[in-house]
């Protein structure tokens, strides 16, 4: 719940609109880092080191050991994982699929949080939600149409990043209450940055001086981005935020229009708009029933 004293929807739309611009700006240098042939589990380490790097200068002085205290670090760890697997397979796929399309299918997750909240949370989910997540579904398979050259395994990997954020937000929620959280967002930069720099000696690769800057930049963006998506959610109920959030899939096919010269056809915008209105649906749905008693 957001406190009666801290309620600013337009303030929180402000924040939330400028982190997915930031996100949306973010998966472009990403795609450019994939195109240019780099080592992802490269970027993947660049993208959670600058991030923890980030945290620990900015906030470090001011909350001190409070950055890292948990009571549930195991829960902490699995978090983390879950996130750099997403942002691996999405950047992944990011050198095969146009960033529009990629993003569509990613933003599948919200229905995937929907149909896990029954078995993991122990939430009751209706015949209406799970319509959604069908409906969500169906918006993938009219955005990767068969006749499309789109249609290849390459599809799969932004599927898999929204199974591993789907369940990510759900074990987030898990914390909610329970932890700072600012805590869990270091958390989660500190084990990608730890899990990538395990590949780092057989995938380094020295980067250009372009490549260097676009690295550098995709870390403090993407920390940046979730640090205003936690002040955020400060001021606004995350229901009322989630129209924001699905901004970011305009901004993504504004990018790969203009950047990359890419245009999703009239068959992959109409998918686009069903996962956009059933994701709606599900995060209106999720956020406005009561927890369950743990």
């Amino acid at each position: 719940m957001i406190p009666q004293h801290a309620q600013h929807p337009v303030r929180g739309a402000l924040y939330i609109g400028a982190a997915v611009f930031l996100f949306a700006s973010m998966d472009v240098l990403a795609k450019f880092i994939a195109r240019s042939e780099y080592p992802v589990p490269v970027a993947l380490w660049a993208r959670y080191f600058v991030h923890m790097l980030f945290m620990v200068i900015v906030l470090g002085p001011r909350i001190g050991l409070d950055l890292v205290r948990t009571q549930r670090p195991g829960l902490q760890i699995l978090r983390g994982l879950l996130l750099a697997g997403s942002t691996l397979f999405f950047y992944s796929s990011l050198k095969f699929l146009p960033l529009a399309e990629a993003a569509a299918i990613s933003f599948v997750a919200p229905l995937m949080v929907v149909a896990f909240s029954g078995p993991i949370l122990h939430e009751k989910v209706t015949r209406g939600q799970w319509l959604a997540v069908l409906a969500g579904f169906v918006g993938v398979l009219i955005v990767v149409h068969p006749d499309a050259a789109l249609m290849h395994l390459a599809t799969l990997l932004p599927l898999a990043t929204a199974f591993f954020y789907s369940l990510y937000q759900v074990f987030t929620r898990k914390l909610a209450g329970r932890e700072n959280p600012l805590t869990s967002l270091f958390y989660t930069a500190l084990v990608g940055a730890t899990v990538a720099s395990v590949a780092l000696p057989f995938t380094w690769k020295t980067p250009t001086l372009t490549q260097g800057i676009m690295l550098m930049c995709i870390g403090l963006i993407g920390g940046f981005g979730h640090f205003l998506l936690i002040k955020a959610m400060h001021y606004a109920a995350p229901s009322a935020l989630a129209p924001v959030i699905y901004s970011q899939l305009v901004w993504a096919n504004i990018y790969s229009m203009i950047v990359f010269n890419d245009y999703p056809d009239a068959v992959s915008v109409v998918g686009m708009v069903i996962i956009v209105v059933a994701g709606l649906y599900a995060a209106n749905w999720r956020w406005k029933r009561k927890p369950a008693t743990p």
